[in-house]
C-alpha cells in the first residue's frame, strides 16, 4: 500500500513538473521577444518627428514635457553627434534600451587608434567593425548636455571602461566644453530642456518652467 501511495505521488509530482514546463517555456519565450530592444535608423523623417516635439516645449503654455523615441532623438540631434561619432561612421542606428540611449555603426578600427589604443583587442578586429555606444543623457547647464558613454562594444568585444575616456578623446573633435565628464560627450540643446530621461522605450524630455 505505501509502495502504490508513493508511486502515486511521483505520478502527481512528475505531471505538475511537465506542466510548468508545458505552461512556462512559451511564455518565457514571449516575454524576452516582447522585450527585445527596437532598433531605428536615423533619418530625416525622425529628425523631423523629434524637431515638431521639442518645438512644442518652446511654446509658454501647454505641457511641460514631451515623449520621443531614442532613433527619432539621435536622428534630431545626428548633427552634434556626427561631431562626437567616429568620422568613418556609417548605418548609424539607435535603441532605448532600459535607461539608457544606445548608438550603433559600422566604423573604421583605425578611428579608436588601432593597437596602440585597443592593445590585445585589435588583433581580434577587422578593418571596419560595428560599434556600439550606449549611455545617459544629462543636462550641464542650459543648452549643453552630455551623452556619457556607459557601454562600449566593438563587434562584440567590450570595452573596459576604464578604457572608453580614453577611446572617447581619440574620436572627439574639437574642443570640449568645461564640465563635461570624463565619459562625456557634448551635445548642444535647446537652452528651455531643463531636464532628460531614458526609460520604456523612450526619451522624456522636459522644459524648464518660471518659479
Amino acid at each position: 500500500m505505501r509502495r502504490l501511495v508513493f508511486l502515486v505521488l511521483v505520478f502527481l509530482a512528475g505531471g505538475a513538473v511537465f506542466l510548468w514546463l508545458y505552461l512556462e517555456r512559451p511564455r518565457s519565450t514571449a516575454d524576452s521577444a516582447s522585450t527585445a530592444p527596437v532598433w531605428g535608423a536615423l533619418t530625416p523623417e525622425g529628425a523631423e518627428r523629434a524637431r515638431r516635439a521639442v518645438q512644442l516645449l518652446s511654446r509658454p503654455s501647454g505641457s511641460v514635457f514631451t515623449n520621443v523615441e531614442g532613433a527619432d532623438l539621435a536622428s534630431y540631434i545626428f548633427d552634434e553627434l556626427s561631431k562626437q561619432l567616429p568620422p568613418s561612421a556609417q548605418q548609424l542606428e539607435a535603441a532605448v534600451i532600459d535607461d539608457r540611449l544606445h548608438v550603433r555603426a559600422l566604423v573604421k578600427v583605425s578611428d579608436f587608434g588601432g593597437a596602440g589604443s585597443l592593445g590585445p583587442l585589435a588583433a581580434m578586429l577587422g578593418d571596419r567593425e560595428p560599434v556600439e555606444f550606449g549611455g545617459t543623457l544629462e543636462l550641464v547647464r542650459p543648452g549643453l548636455a552630455q551623452y556619457r558613454v556607459k557601454v562600449l562594444r566593438l563587434r562584440e568585444l567590450s570595452v573596459p571602461s576604464r578604457m572608453i575616456p580614453r577611446l572617447l578623446q581619440r574620436v572627439a573633435r574639437g574642443a570640449r566644453p568645461p564640465g563635461l565628464a570624463e565619459d562625456g560627450l557634448p551635445l548642444e540643446v535647446p537652452a528651455f530642456i531643463a531636464d532628460v530621461r531614458i526609460g520604456q522605450g523612450r526619451v522624456t524630455l522636459y522644459k524648464s518652467t518660471p518659479r
